[in-house]
């Protein structure tokens, strides 16, 4: 099922600015298309008129080739989680997943027969007769999307479906919807603000801030090559590191790097470079003990191991402060302890002018 928003617009009376801007992207037919970004950038207010339960000031919303804008919510036949799970605390797991259903007026051989499939779908054969207060939070997010997917729907619209889970149910949850959705092949709209759910889960990023998309891509796209310094310090993690360019070159970090050439001098630039992007090396002692540090100089503030790899904290002789991000394997041949100076590589910077990426 094919998903087109095209200038979507909504502004709330109380606010000074839109909620959305204009949105425009396709969603992933067939697969998970995730709004990406802070909070307050727009993204449920996109995806709550997508599902009827907001109007927009302008703009419309394809799903085939059909406008959803004008149709009522029930005949819209989209299936939404919510964060809250939002399940009736009086019916049984049964119940709640036979709920939509029934209030279709489906027969109750074919209720059955479809409650069946959907408790083995989700995996909780033997708790249909169960409350919701009898399941753990992650029992009742899997019954959310078994009420959701009830009545065939032929969109679902996910609203930060684990944001109320801890973070090791949220990691066995991310990896239980990938399975359901390689079954299901349902084309999804999810809505989350966690960078790595979004990563792990999707096959469309559409990143958003104050209200305006930032870049619309595949994930290994919107991470590798990003569209503006919002989305490369927003997508993963990143060092952002400030300057300005003096005669044609952006002076950072005691670092020069080439700039479009009608750049006018004084622009402020941002540099921005993955933790795992940054090399080090230890300082030639003759280095060390000059009065004159190399260019790009730092010196471990803290070493951490966070099991996958070791993160070390610098702080660089110019003031600022990045994050590294190195394996054991290259970490020990160095030798390195707190307080120890170091080189810092610094060229897989990709610089910012005014949100122009170099």
């Amino acid at each position: 099922m094919k998903v087109r928003v095209e200038g979507l617009t909504k502004q709330f009376v109380a606010q000074g600015v839109p909620a959305v801007h204009g949105a425009t992207f396709d969603g992933a037919d067939g697969g998970i298309t995730t709004l990406l970004g802070p909070s307050g950038s727009g993204k449920t207010t996109i995806l709550r008129i997508i599902a009827g339960l907001e109007t927009a000031d302008q703009g419309t919303v394809l799903v085939g080739d059909e406008n959803v804008m004008n149709i009522p919510v029930r005949r819209r036949g989209f299936g939404v989680v919510f964060q809250n799970f939002a399940l009736f605390d009086h019916m049984t797991v049964r119940e709640n997943i036979a709920f939509g259903l029934r209030a279709r007026r489906a027969s109750r051989a074919d209720t059955e027969a479809r409650v069946d499939e959907l408790l083995a779908l989700v995996q909780l054969e033997g708790y249909g007769d169960r409350f919701p207060s009898q399941l753990s939070g992650g029992q009742r997010q899997r019954v959310g999307f078994a009420r959701a997917l009830a009545p065939h729907p032929k969109l679902l619209l996910l609203d930060e479906p684990f944001g109320a889970l801890d973070a090791r149910v949220r990691a066995e949850l991310r990896e239980w919807l990938r399975r359901l959705h390689d079954v299901t092949h349902l084309t999804t709209i999810m809505v989350t603000h966690d960078q790595e759910e979004a990563l792990d889960l999707s096959d469309r990023l559409v990143v958003m801030d104050r209200g305006r998309i930032q870049q619309v891509g595949a994930p290994s796209e919107v991470y590798e090559s990003p569209a503006t310094s919002f989305v490369a310090s927003f997508v993963g993690s990143a060092n952002v590191l400030h300057g300005r360019v003096l005669e044609g070159r952006a002076q950072i970090a005691a670092t020069s790097f080439r700039v479009p050439s009608n750049t006018s001098d004084g622009a402020q630039v941002q540099a921005v470079v993955r933790p795992h992007d940054i090399h080090i090396a230890r300082m030639p002692a003759e280095t060390a003990a000059s009065a004159a540090p190399s260019p790009v100089s730092g010196r471990i503030r803290r070493i951490v191991d966070l099991g996958t790899h070791m993160k070390l904290d610098l702080a660089l002789t110019t003031g600022e402060s990045v994050t590294v991000h190195v394996s054991r394997k290259e970490l020990e041949p160095l030798a390195l302890s707190e307080g120890d100076s170091v080189l810092v590589d610094l060229e897989s910077a990709r610089v910012f002018v005014e949100d122009y990426c170099v």
